[in-house]
């Protein structure tokens, strides 16, 4: 096994290709690889600051996990005090994770150990008045 870039938070390993990749037809996944691996995801952020973020708005920092801004994808996002989202429409199903911290929308606060699920269709705005880290999951793009 060969392991990919190194982040020691995350567990990612990489298989040296011996034989072709194998493939199973019943499966809507057809190639197997390795998962990504979060330990310990209640004590990450305590480790944050070690991650390679990038701005994502103003006051809000992302590290992709996978995927883009055009299809399916996961990310951390870390909100600083008061940094807030704008409004935006969901084409898909966006599930997020609060690990720390807490971020409200129009409909209440969501306190650390929240799971929010906001479905096809709906919109919202995101804020954080004391700051937050987040796991976030995107189906789809947002509109």
């Amino acid at each position: 096994m060969m392991a990919a870039p190194s982040c020691p938070y995350f567990t990612v390993r990489i298989p040296k290709p011996r034989t072709p990749p194998t493939y199973d037809l019943r499966s809507p996944f057809t190639v197997s690889h390795s998962p990504l691996v979060i330990t310990d995801i209640w004590t990450l952020c305590d480790r944050a600051h070690t991650l390679p973020w990038q701005p994502f708005r103003p006051g809000v920092e992302i590290y992709r996990l996978y995927g883009n801004s055009i299809g399916p994808s996961a990310a951390l996002l870390r909100y600083q005090p008061g940094a807030w989202v704008p409004h935006h429409t969901h084409t898909g199903y966006e599930h997020i994770v609060v690990l720390s911290g807490s971020q409200r929308d129009q409909h209440q606060t969501y306190g650390a150990g929240s799971l929010v699920i906001n479905a096809p269709d709906t919109d919202h705005a995101v804020a954080s008045d004391e700051g937050c880290l987040v796991l976030i999951i995107w189906q789809k793009p947002i509109a």
